[in-house]
């Protein structure tokens, strides 16, 4: 064959591009179940962070943690997904399953959500509610998780990241000087339940307020219209707990009439095992 001729040049070309098209394949379909891995690993680290797990005593990350034995001993089959009445959806893979950018666009939408709760118990045996949250920053998208304590109402830990946002100014939403402002912040205003805010000038010790980044009004604003947005789609699902612990009270519906209106909320129903006479 001519090597100068047109015909040569198509040849060669296609049979060139057939080969390097398939090594590419080939090296995608390799390299999957290893990218998976990281972005669960990834996903895992940031869930385990807002439980301040996985930190030294400053809320910086602490780099020998294992973040996966943290995440199967603390949390492990302890998850799951409920919707915005607060119930728990059956077959749903709160790990796997629920994709936040989805969710945020549904909620946006008014949509039916799907959310994710990762219960994890801590070293001294309390237990926290982990939720997620997802928005728009001021260059691309935010998103963390806040761990929530038994009382329902009592923040434990935050943690928060970004796609894009402006390294030094906005990009701090993701330094422990910001996010460790969460812990012990209230979910409530003038006894109303109520998300976090960050409040531009400063939260003068308001116990649902924390200080916005100064120089980065639009980020720290993004955090806190997601935060209102998530929070409160979580509601139903943080006051009904809450209600039913009032209610019922703490540990006391084992073998217990529940009191007045409120009996059959406990999760554990009583059992009468006492015999007619």
């Amino acid at each position: 064959m001519n090597t100068n001729s047109n015909l040569y040049t198509v040849i060669y070309t296609t049979v060139l591009v057939v080969i390097v098209a398939a090594i590419l394949a080939f090296a995608a379909s390799a390299l999957k179940q290893r990218q998976q891995d990281n972005m669960d690993l990834a996903k895992m680290k940031t869930i385990m962070l807002a439980a301040n797990m996985g930190q030294n005593p400053d809320g910086s990350v602490d780099k020998n943690a294992d973040f996966m034995k943290l995440y199967n001993d603390h949390i492990g089959a302890n998850a799951f997904a409920i919707d915005a009445e607060g119930n728990v959806l059956e077959g749903v893979d709160a790990f796997k399953d629920i994709d936040l950018k989805t969710q945020y666009s549904n909620l946006k939408k008014g949509l039916d959500v799907k959310l994710p709760v990762y219960e994890c118990t801590m070293d001294d045996g309390r237990k926290v509610n982990i939720l997620a949250m997802y928005g728009a920053g001021l260059w691309g998208a935010i998103w963390g998780y806040v761990a929530v304590e038994d009382d329902n109402e009592t923040v434990a830990g935050a943690i928060f990241d970004h796609a894009s946002e402006t390294p030094g100014l906005g990009a701090k939403i993701a330094e422990p000087a910001f996010y460790t402002q969460f812990r012990g912040k209230k979910l409530s205003d003038a006894g109303q339940f109520s998300s976090v805010k960050v409040i531009k000038g400063g939260a003068n010790g308001s116990a649902n307020g924390v200080d916005a980044i100064s120089g980065a009004t639009m980020t720290s604003k993004a955090v806190s219209v997601s935060l209102e947005q998530w929070l409160g789609a979580y509601k139903a699902f943080l006051t009904g707990k809450a209600a039913k612990k009032e209610c019922c009270g703490e540990g006391q519906c084992d073998g217990q009439q529940c009191c007045g209106e409120c009996e059959g909320q406990c999760e554990n129903e009583p059992v009468n095992t006492e015999k007619d006479e």
